[in-house]
């Protein structure tokens, strides 16, 4: 295998360090000089063997100047090796020389490293999934990893974690089953027996899937082979062609294997993965004993001292007892922990709700968990949790509520949650934004954040993610239920077909969940107070529902495609409800052609479009000003077709905000594209075949944002001085610059730059004409290769 055009470097490297030490034993005249390239080496040689891996997997193989200056630096180091080794003892002044030589040679090969190899090998990794994303039976979604999440803080969970690795470890297991009630911990002790070291030591692969009430086998297998295979998952026929499949890909892979299945329901699921392969090995974490199950470790309530120290934790109540405000009454602080009955989700989402509530609050959370046991039936757990929303603000409850309609073990995307709550709830995209805070401060979600400027409101709000432990979702569907604003229909087949062929429902919010083998065969329902809808399947096809039609208060239509193919949508020949509409998200679809929509979309305010395929959606003339009269925010994301930006789109002069992102083809923006006068953010984060920024640009007045992070071939050009109203830059991660546009030291207003360490000494040259400029070097973790190996804080599950 050739790395790049016949340059592989990790052979080449390792030479390298190989001469180095032979010289360190030999020749001791340049001991110290020899050692620090040695540690340089020992540092740059990982990345370059991963890049030689990745460069596997890439369809396109293209030389990178880096790559090729970083080879000759090598060969000069192997050369001047060989020198040392043969310089005669007595020769003084090339000993002095080829120390020179040895200090600048070890300066080189970190300049160009830290330069330009861990850009351009960010960039194979991009081109790696760009490849991927390309082929049609593979989807790139934010949950894709199969690493295990990273617990918080536990507690009771040292002795539970020692005795279930001790049967993992037993001859005769096989499958061995981490059982308890929901809220236990079995998630979070899963996790932590993942990252064990003695684990970790024992098993070369460990996968950690979710699995959920309603598992999709073919899904659960591709996601394997996508880790396992780095490479283009093949086509299943049907789920016993994906376990047969998975199967002899066990069976070939020499490495022993640890597969962790998490929240199973059903033991039918668990026999698929079951294997006659003496180096693997499975993990279920289940509420339930299954019979497939070597062994079995059921896991106990927390004690009273674990117990309560989880809830003073989660309640902020300092360790020692010295806190700025007063403990409630020690013996209301017992009943309440006696109350939780040793559950930590129970314990650590009470604690959350209780911070800095007053007397009469606690009091009243007393008395609703001494009224019932919390084992009495499912229902009664749900309503001792919901003493935990009770207290927050209405919206914020109603927000809460409007997580039960997605579908469980789904990370949500913040913008989809943010665009139902502005419609739905009459707030705005801030105090959205702080709803969000606000339920996860008390424990009801998890946000994933993918970036450091993940969910800012000028930032990248398509790298937050939002998860919710499934009691806890089914503690908004049972809140839900008490009210008749919200229609959920989960992912049961025929479960539409059960229904009454004509019904009528009040909904505010109606979410729709069907699988693969749902034939689009729509009950006619009534929904005449629908606002947000929902719709989420399995399907290359895929017929809209035609009550939509009826539907004259719809504001958001959400479509979510899960399948291995982009859908196509059916029924757009008479889209009057999309007349109504304000914001339309679109997730692995196939964009449908404006040709096909009779009547302009008046009331559009924003288009979001993640994995999407644009096809010919883009190539016949469409006038958007009059399509799309009041569109203010466009927002695509992985589309990995988007090549260019049609001339026409430059008419929004209305729009403000822009964000185009992850779409590595995208090689120009529309020379006119000063026309937006209005625009206010222009994001373009790791648009890599991007080269220049169009010069009428320097027209946009107003623009206050501008993202060019990650667009490597992209230099700040003389006229950024233009834009006058500029207040924040990113530019971490783009082109590399030996000097800044002398224009820059114009940009008064300018507030915040984000760049990489070499372009932020440049930037500090200008404090003193900008004193008001606050300079954030991007520290990227240089382990960039699992881009899906996301940072997922979860305390209890």
């Amino acid at each position: 295998m050739e790395f790049l055009g016949g340059l592989l470097l990790g052979p080449v490297a390792q030479e390298l360090l190989n001469l180095i030490l032979e010289t360190k034993g030999r020749v001791h005249h340049f001991k110290d000089h020899l050692g620090q390239l040695q540690s340089t080496l020992q540092t740059i040689i990982p990345t370059i063997e991963e890049g030689d891996r990745l460069n596997a997997q890439l369809t396109d193989q293209r030389p990178r100047t880096h790559i090729e200056k970083l080879k000759i630096e090598l060969e000069k180091g192997k050369e001047l090796m060989w020198n040392c080794l043969n310089i005669p003892f007595w020769n003084v002044f090339n000993k002095s020389r080829y120390s020179q030589q040895i200090v600048e040679l070890n300066r080189n090969l970190r300049d160009c490293f830290d330069m330009g190899v861990l850009a351009d090998t960010w960039l194979l990794s991009q081109q790696i999934f760009a490849d991927l994303r390309e082929g049609r039976n593979f989807s790139l979604r934010p949950e894709v990893s199969c690493s295990a999440p990273v617990p918080d803080k536990t507690f009771g969970m040292d002795l539970p974690l020692m005795e279930l690795k001790k049967l993992l470890f037993g001859e005769d297991v096989r499958v061995l089953g981490l059982c308890g009630p929901p809220g236990c911990g079995k998630t979070t002790l899963a996790a932590m027996l993942c990252r064990d070291k003695d684990v970790e030591d024992s098993f070369e692969n460990i996968f950690f899937l979710r699995v959920s009430s309603t598992p999709n086998l073919k899904g659960i297998v591709e996601r394997l082979f996508q880790q396992m295979m780095m490479n283009r998952t093949p086509t299943f026929l049907d789920d016993e062609d994906a376990v047969m499949q998975l199967g002899n890909l066990l069976e070939r892979e020499p490495n022993t294997t640890l597969l962790v299945l998490d929240d199973v329901w059903d033991d039918s699921l668990v026999q698929k993965f079951v294997f006659k392969i003496e180096k693997y090995k499975i993990l279920v974490t289940s509420r339930t004993k299954c019979p497939t199950f070597d062994d079995i470790y059921s896991l106990k309530m927390l004690t009273e001292p674990d117990a309560m120290a989880l809830f003073r934790h989660s309640a902020l109540f300092p360790q020692n007892g010295n806190g700025n405000y007063e403990e409630p009454d020690w013996d209301l602080l017992n009943k309440i922990v006696d109350g939780c009955k040793g559950l930590p989700l129970v314990l650590s989402v009470i604690g959350h709700s209780l911070r800095r509530q007053p007397p009469r609050v606690w009091q009243s959370t007393e008395r609703k968990l001494s009224s019932c046991s919390i084992f009495e039936s499912h229902s009664v757990l749900l309503h001792i949790l919901g003493t935990s929303i009770d207290n927050l603000e209405k919206k914020v409850q109603e927000c809460f509520m409007d997580l039960s309609s997605f579908p469980e073990d789904q990370r949500i995307p913040a913008s989809a949650l943010i665009d139902i709550w502005v419609e739905l709830h009459g707030i705005d995209e801030v105090d959205a934004y702080i709803n969000l805070h606000e339920l996860s401060t008390k424990n009801l979600v998890s946000l994933i954040e993918i970036s450091r400027d993940a969910g800012e409101i000028d930032g990248n709000m398509n790298k937050l993610f939002v998860t919710q432990h499934d009691l806890l979702r089914d503690l908004a569907i049972y809140r839900s239920r008490q009210q008749s604003t919200r229609l959920i229909m989960e992912r049961t087949e025929d479960s539409l077909l059960k229904r009454k062929r004509e019904q009528e429902f009040n909904a505010r919010l109606v979410s729709i969940h069907t699988g693969e083998k749902f034939l689009s065969n729509w009950c006619n329902m009534h929904l005449p107070e629908a606002e947000v809808l929902i719709l989420d399947f399995f399907a290359t096809n895929y017929n809209l529902p035609p009550f939509m039609e009826e539907m004259e208060k719809l504001k958001v239509l959400i479509i979510v495609n899960h399948g291995h193919y982009y859908t196509q949508l059916n029924c757009l020949t008479i889209p009057s409800y999309l007349s109504h509409l304000k914001r339309v998200r679109l997730e692995k679809v196939l964009v449908p052609s404006l040709t096909e929509i009779a009547m302009p979309l008046k009331n559009l305010k924003k288009i979001s479009l993640f994995m999407c395929q644009f096809g010919q959606a883009l190539s016949s003339e469409i006038d958007f000003p009059y399509m799309f009269p009041n569109l203010v925010e466009i927002d695509i994301d992985y589309c990995n077709d988007l090549v260019e930006l049609p001339q026409g789109i430059c008419n929004l002069v209305h729009l403000q905000s822009l964000s185009i992102t992850n779409c590595h083809e995208l090689s120009e923006l529309p020379e006119r594209i000063g026309n937006m006068r209005d625009l206010t953010v222009l994001r373009l984060h790791a648009c890599t075949k991007l080269s220049e920024l169009p010069d009428s640009l320097r027209e946009l007045q107003v623009l206050s944002f501008l993202d060019i992070s990650d667009c490597i071939n992209v230099e700040l050009p003389e006229w950024i001085s233009d834009l006058r109203s500029l207040r924040k830059l990113n530019m971490g991660g783009s082109s590399e610059l030996s000097e800044l546009p002398c224009s820059a030291v114009s940009l008064v207003n300018l507030r915040n730059v984000i760049c990489d360490e070499g372009t932020a000494n440049l930037w500090n040259r200008l404090k003193c004409h900008l004193p008001e400029l606050n300079i954030t070097v991007r520290k990227d973790d240089n382990n960039l290769f699992w881009l899906g190996d996301l940072k997922s804080k979860q305390l209890c599950s």
